[in-house]
């Protein structure tokens, strides 16, 4: 079971690697200007939202999911609760970033990367949550 555990904060790191960069991409985006700055940026946020985002979210999922399975008692704990809304809400997210992918790639943002700049900071609030919750269980 430590094994599994080890993979499952791996993958997450992982996935939220991604969450912190690809945001971080969109600003930088935004402020560009030329086409081939343009090119450049679709690239970078197709791959790491394709190579490293959507494998590193499943495979948390993935081994989350396991964890749970092994251990169905922590289902009736209210910190296991709180912390699976707010996996919801991430996997959320992490498809919004997805959507305004496609939006940078068809020339159509619309959004100022000060937009982006606080739109970065929405997964340092996920992880303090999840983190806090997982380990201090404060219910």
């Amino acid at each position: 079971m430590l094994w599994l555990k080890a993979l499952h904060l791996i993958a997450m790191v992982c996935w939220f690697a991604g969450l912190f960069y690809l945001p971080r991409l969109f600003v930088y985006h935004a402020m560009s200007s030329d086409a081939a700055s343009h090119e450049r940026f679709c690239v970078m946020e197709r791959k790491l939202y394709r190579g490293i985002m959507l494998p590193s979210m499943l495979a948390t999922l993935l081994f989350g999911f396991w964890l749970l399975y092994l251990n169905p008692a922590w289902l009736k704990m209210g910190w296991l609760h709180a912390k699976l809304l707010l996996v919801a809400l991430l996997i959320g997210y992490h498809h919004v970033c997805g959507a305004q992918l496609k939006r940078f790639a068809r020339g159509e943002n619309a959004r100022s990367h000060v937009f982006y700049r606080w739109f970065n900071e929405v997964p340092v609030l996920f992880l303090l949550a999840i983190v806090i919750l997982v380990v201090v269980k404060p219910f």
